[in-house]
């Protein structure tokens, strides 16, 4: 297994590269006309090469009560009758995009996140689900999930959800120390969850993801290695393993929690260490960074079988196609362009009413970021680059093109983390659990300014 050696000398932060160029680098320039633009280029590019699936991302950011961890953009309230206002805002969004793009263009994965999605009532979710139904044809097989927190749903609410679509289910566990729970302000029962657990395998859910963060307040190595035990017998198809990332000038929530009740750097490597080898011990397969599946579900398939995928949710099967973040603070992207939509619901509103998108910062991407976005997405996803098929997609030579990048992996090389070969980089087995690391070598704004205290740790 990992040396704590190793372990320590990568807990360091950097990006997670759901995307490339990362979501600091994007600019408030980019604004509603350059949206459009988009989106006509889309529509353009259908009529002439047929129509190429979306991915939806849908953020509720609405939760009864506040998690002191949480780094997502919310909104705590107990008014579940604001739910209203937004869905209808949620509307009017969607119906712009159907008077550019067409009505009924193919979706092959929907995601609720948040927030709480489940906030919104049984009838709320299923007026958006119509909503999304009757604007984009969900194509059979498409992956529909919803992130659930287990305090706010029944196996009655999880039968709802099957029953408008759902098909792939998160639940938000973190830990089940009860110490830890209070800490963090997220008390949840390990049996309610289990009941809950169970009752979505009787439905049929495809998939089951449960979330874990180590590094909160009160955890210490053998009271998460318990937490690890008793996910592991609850057996979901999926497990997202994160680092909590303190930063309390950043996320206000965070300032509840006393620095001196997190766990020290020794203690976070030996949680994670635990975690590593306590799943893989009983049986999941390591996706990469942060991500766990049984070996028959499709997520391991697509390990096995060169297939991975990276996108603002994370690992993936599904291919690269554009994404339409809908809801305040939602990420997309289209074409060789990435956007974000207003942080608040007030600013999030106006540009509604006024009939705009209401995106406030993107990034339209250069011929070197779509170079080096291929670059990074090869390292995540396969843990290979090979050079001919960059060469023959961006017109350059890898080893001129990249010739300090290159050089710079001579340590991680000595470390037995990546192998060079002629014409290729292939990362090791071990060097997988550092894949993040080997991208960063290739990351042009981040070597630039090597300012990496905004990114949570890399292990």
């Amino acid at each position: 297994m990992l040396s704590a050696d190793l372990l320590r000398r990568f807990d360091v932060p950097g990006p997670r590269y759901t995307s490339y160029p990362t979501a600091d680098r994007f600019v408030e320039a980019f604004k509603h006309d350059d949206y459009v633009g988009a989106l006509q280029q889309r529509a353009e590019g259908a009529m002439v090469g047929g129509k190429k699936p979306l991915s939806l991302y849908v953020h509720i950011p609405f939760c009864e009560s506040v998690c002191y961890y949480c780094a997502c953009n919310k909104v705590i309230t107990k008014h579940h009758e604001r739910a209203q206002e937004y869905l209808d805002a949620l509307e009017a969004e969607v119906g712009m995009h159907v008077a550019l793009l067409g009505n009924q263009q193919s979706v092959t994965q929907l995601h609720l996140g948040g927030g709480s999605p489940t906030f919104l009532s049984d009838d709320e979710l299923a007026r958006l689900m119509a909503l999304l139904k009757t604007s984009f044809r969900i194509v059979p097989g498409a992956e529909v999930s919803i992130e659930v927190d287990p305090r706010t749903v029944s196996p009655q609410r999880l039968r709802h959800f099957r029953d408008i679509g759902f098909n792939r289910i998160s639940f938000g566990v973190q830990d089940f120390d009860p110490d830890v729970q209070k800490a963090v302000h997220r008390v949840q029962p390990y049996d309610s969850v289990r009941e809950l657990m169970v009752s979505a395998r009787e439905l049929g859910y495809e998939s089951i993801n449960v979330d874990l963060i180590y590094g909160l307040p009160k955890q210490h190595p053998e009271s998460f290695s318990q937490t690890v035990r008793q996910v592991a017998e609850l057996r979901p198809d999926r497990i997202a393993l994160y680092a909590y990332a303190h930063l309390p000038l950043r996320f206000k929530p965070q300032r509840r929690i006393d620095s001196a009740d997190l766990p020290t750097a020794a203690e976070r490597i030996a949680m994670l260490s635990g975690a590593l080898s306590g799943f893989i011990g009983h049986g999941y397969t390591y996706i990469g960074m942060d991500h766990f599946a049984l070996p028959n579900d499709a997520l391991a398939a697509a390990k096995r079988q060169g297939r991975l995928h990276r996108n603002f949710q994370g690992y993936s099967t599904q291919p690269d196609c554009d994404l339409i973040g809908l809801g305040v603070s939602s990420i997309g992207r289209m074409g060789a362009t990435y956007s974000q939509n207003a942080k608040t619901l007030p600013e999030y509103y106006d540009a509604i009413r006024q009939g705009i998108f209401p995106i406030v910062r993107g990034l339209a991407l250069s011929r070197d970021d779509l170079l080096r976005r291929a670059v990074i997405m090869a390292i995540m996803c396969q843990g290979r680059l090979e050079f001919e098929s960059i060469e023959l997609a961006h017109l350059i030579k890898v080893p001129e093109y990249f010739r300090a990048e290159l050089a710079s992996l001579a340590p991680y090389v000595e470390m037995g983390l990546v192998v060079q070969e002629p014409g290729a980089i292939q990362v090791t087995a071990q060097g997988w659990f550092f894949v993040r690391a080997v991208a960063m070598l290739f990351d042009r704004h981040l070597q630039a300014d090597k300012a990496r205290e905004r990114f949570s740790r890399i292990i």
